[in-house]
């Protein structure tokens, strides 16, 4: 399943609140304070922001694992946080090769996507992402469509300017997929105006790759880098069925020299958003 993986049973970063999240959180929260620690000491000690440590106490945040093996020893090494994360619910939604990529998604700093088949799922309307699920063979029962489109719209909230630490977006998308029209003509004429309004923003930035393009630096597929707050970076890749997370040094600057090289063989910022106008203004 293309598009972001949101497939099977699996969770991303910010996943819904659940009984077992809260039971999480109020671990962290009485260890804590048991600790005499505030939350933006806690923060310092594990290099995650305050507001991070509040979002996990409070039930809102799947904690990701960096988080818990750094708060371990910091809130006096029992063992209860290792323990009580091994049974933490899992949202449905996201496919379980994704989640790995989906918790550093959550906490990225900065994140670039090229992508040749669909719209990013960062990026896509819930129409579009209904038409994207409905396309690709097995069909999903009404439920699992509920669930990977309600997991694509959450992690939307990533996109968010308010966000800490806030996160940079890099998007490259091929001409070919937004002439596509998947679903139907209404369907990409929402989906050209959530480009145009998600463009603007200042952390965002949208680029588009012409039909013409002879010499093409993504002909291998689609890229994905993000870089955590710790400044390191990881990599992306993903197929029919399957995805992989990507930490070689060596890999991750390969698809950063080819990233590097899209960018500047797409249209500009400018230009891109006067093609996405004079398309939608043909539908």
């Amino acid at each position: 399943m293309v598009a972001d993986s949101t497939v099977g049973a699996g969770t991303g970063g910010e996943p819904e609140c659940s009984d077992s999240l809260r039971t999480f959180g109020a671990v962290v929260q009485a260890l804590r304070e048991h600790a005499g620690l505030s939350r933006a000491e806690l923060g310092e000690l594990v290099r995650f922001s305050k507001h991070t440590v509040a979002s996990v106490e409070l039930g809102r945040r799947m904690p990701d694992p960096v988080f818990v093996e750094r708060a371990e020893p910091a809130l006096g090494n029992t063992g209860a946080l290792r323990k009580a994360a091994a049974h933490l619910a899992r949202q449905p939604g996201l496919a379980a090769w994704f989640r790995q990529w989906a918790r550093l998604e959550a906490m990225a700093i900065s994140l670039c996507t090229y992508e040749c088949r669909v719209v990013p799922g960062l990026l896509q309307t819930e129409a579009y992402a209904r038409a994207v699920s409905l396309s690709v063979p097995p069909i999903p029962d009404e439920e699992e469509l509920n669930d990977r489109i309600a997991a694509r719209m959450q992690r939307q909230e990533f996109l968010s300017t308010q966000r800490k630490p806030p996160c940079a977006f890099s998007f490259i998308i091929e001409e070919s997929v937004l002439r596509r029209g998947t679903g139907s003509t209404e369907v990409m004429r929402e989906q050209l105006d959530r480009l145009l309004d998600v463009e603007p923003r200042w952390n965002v930035e949208v680029q588009v790759m012409p039909l013409w393009q002879p010499v093409h630096a993504g002909l291998d597929g689609p890229i994905r880098l993000l870089e955590t707050p710790e400044n390191q970076w990881f990599g992306y890749s993903e197929g029919q069925e399957n995805g992989r997370l990507i930490s070689d040094r060596k890999e991750v600057s390969l698809l950063h020299q080819r990233y590097a090289k899209l960018r500047s063989q797409a249209l500009t910022p400018a230009d891109s958003r006067s093609l996405l106008e004079r398309m939608r203004g043909a539908l």
